[in-house]
């Protein structure tokens, strides 16, 4: 449930119609802000928060430019900027070694297991897998925006396999590390 709250602004932005992207881009914002405050109401830490901060700057930066000019070349390309702008967090979350799903971990997982090797491997390879799918998700929303085909059904849902496809791996591979890691 984590992941759903934590890309509920993305998810809410990639389901509302394109011509009112304007609107999208502030309700983005507006649930961003709403999930860092609940999130913070019910003790987590910004480390737990690392995509929920970077989704709120962006929607902020985005609902500007919409609402400053509403038929902004930028437009075209949201659906594939927002794919690449959590490529880039999530990316650089580990890069300097603090991958973003580590902070989620957290919140589920006992605290005598967050220093060992397995569960630190474990969210790398996470935040891996988001990584790449968002940054392939990007690359092939870019490609459909430059071919005229940003607001088409197969855009959104690719967007939306965007997330979906990695929320599928980390639950499987959570299940499978925990079950090897049982079996010793």
């Amino acid at each position: 449930m984590s992941y759903v709250k934590t890309f509920l602004p993305w998810i809410i932005f990639a389901v509302l119609p394109s011509s009112q992207w304007k609107w999208a881009a502030l309700a983005g914002l507006v649930v961003a802000v709403v999930v860092i405050v609940q999130q913070r109401a019910a003790g987590a830490g910004w480390d737990a928060m690392i995509i929920e901060v970077g989704s709120a700057v962006f929607f902020a930066v985005l609902a500007a430019i919409a609402f400053a000019d509403p038929h902004s070349p930028v437009h075209d390309y949201s659906a594939a900027l927002s794919s690449g702008t959590l490529a880039v967090i999530a990316g650089g979350s580990l890069l300097v070694g603090k991958p973003f799903t580590l902070g989620i971990a957290k919140q589920t997982t006992p605290r005598e297991f967050w220093d060992q090797p397995l569960f630190v491997r474990t969210n790398v390879i996470i935040t891996g897998v988001w990584t790449a799918a968002f940054a392939v998700t990007a690359v092939v929303l870019a490609v459909f925006a430059h071919a005229g085909n940003a607001h088409s059904t197969p855009a959104t849902l690719i967007q939306v396999a965007g997330f979906v496809v990695p929320m599928i791996f980390t639950v499987r591979y959570v299940a499978a590390v925990r079950a090897k890691a049982g079996a010793r």
